[in-house]
């Protein structure tokens, strides 16, 4: 059966010499180049087959694409073995390609019209976006509003430099020595020893509506001897306490909880926007509270434009306002001093709520547990400090 396919191969092969030689004995122009092209065919092996998807048979005989796609696809095979079909095929391809291409010298010496190089327009730059990427959530307590899930929050974009800051407003009532007693007596009573032990720098705000100590933010810091020395106390704006629209037209409340918070060491931004209120938050350090299980945008921040003038009295989403010198004062105190271990907060699976009643976490072994972050505690009460019998009821 081999000998028989031999014979064969060699009868198709001498069919297709004996076509050849007939063309080229009729067109003498063309014998030329066929000699040469017959150069390089003469004992070629399967390897030629192979070269036909790279446009070349051999070096010197190029041939058209779309002939090598032909002859890939059936007409020429490893070895080189053809059918009576496929001389004829390959004797009418190499009539085409070797033909001369007829020119019409009156086309050839038509001007061609020049062309004209494609007017693509000038893309417009995109609108340069003063606000951060990420929507900034005010706490919620009741009411719908939207969340945003802590760990997939994207950071927020870098803002234009702010402009000089000017001077804050005067404190027309700042709070006498026996005022400040009062408060610091408080704040005292109010923390636990694992949070005087772990803690070492406490901002006690109150979001009273009215009275002596209302609309107040007292900045204290723990000694070496565990006494707390007050550093700072500022006017503040808290929230309006109410459900009602944003600027976007979405339903949200505008409260500030009571509670005892952390600050979130992943986000403290110099320059930030809220999307969702269209305001600037300069000196924003947002709070480490979880609620229904994705994080709000409880912050301490400087208030800027006509809210300055507002301070001490409720007119905030929400966050803690300060006046914006007050708030880069804070900031920079903070970042620069009290970085290190701070106590992680009871964190309730079923509500997937973090405590903000001061539940710390402990082991097994009765320690606290701890995890980077700023050892700065924040306490918010609706304390006026007028009834300090009442308001521990």
């Amino acid at each position: 059966m081999t000998a028989l396919r031999k014979l064969s191969a060699f009868y198709l092969v001498a069919a297709s010499a004996f076509t050849m030689a007939a063309v080229l004995q009729q067109h003498p122009d063309w014998s030329r180049q066929a000699e040469a092209a017959a150069t390089s065919i003469r004992g070629t092996t399967g390897a030629a087959a192979t070269a036909l998807n790279q446009d070349v048979i051999q070096p010197g005989w190029r041939i058209a694409k779309s002939a090598a796609s032909a002859f890939n696809s059936g007409v020429l095979q490893p070895g080189w073995t053809f059918t009576e079909t496929q001389s004829k095929a390959f004797a009418a391809w190499m009539l085409a390609e070797l033909a001369p291409k007829p020119v019409h010298v009156a086309e050839a010496k038509k001007p061609q019209p020049a062309k004209r190089a494609p007017v693509v327009p000038t893309p417009k730059p995109p609108p340069v976006l003063a606000r951060n990427a990420a929507p900034v959530l005010r706490p919620s307590i009741t009411g719908a509003q939207p969340k945003v899930e802590a760990e997939k929050a994207p950071a927020p974009m870098q803002l234009a430099p702010q402009q000089p800051m000017a001077a804050p407003p005067p404190d027309l009532h700042p709070p006498g020595q026996a005022e400040i007693a009062r408060v610091s007596e408080r704040l005292r009573d109010s923390l636990t020893p694992d949070m005087l032990d772990h803690f070492s720098l406490f901002l006690f705000v109150s979001k009273a509506a009215d009275g002596p100590l209302a609309q107040r933010m007292y900045v204290y810091q723990k000694e070496d001897d565990g006494n707390l020395s007050l550093l700072y106390n500022w006017p503040v704006s808290t929230g309006r306490e109410k459900v009602e629209f944003s600027p976007g037209g979405e339903r949200a409340p505008s409260f500030t909880p009571d509670g005892y918070y952390e600050l979130d060491p992943d986000r403290h931004y110099r320059r930030y926007r809220s999307m969702q209120w269209d305001q600037p938050m300069p000196y924003a350090m947002f709070f480490n509270w979880v609620h229904d299980g994705f994080q709000t945008g409880l912050a301490i921040h400087g208030a800027s434009g006509e809210d300055i003038g507002l301070l001490g009295q409720r007119a905030s989403a929400g966050c803690i306002r300060l006046a914006p010198q007050n708030a880069q004062v804070l900031f920079e105190l903070i970042q620069k001093n009290y970085k290190g271990l701070m106590p992680k907060f009871a964190y309730d699976k079923k509500t997937a709520t973090m405590s903000n009643d001061g539940v710390i976490v402990h082991n097994a072994d009765g320690h606290v547990e701890l995890t980077e972050g700023y050892k700065v505690l924040v306490l918010i009460e609706n304390f006026d400090g007028r009834n300090v019998v009442a308001a521990l009821f």
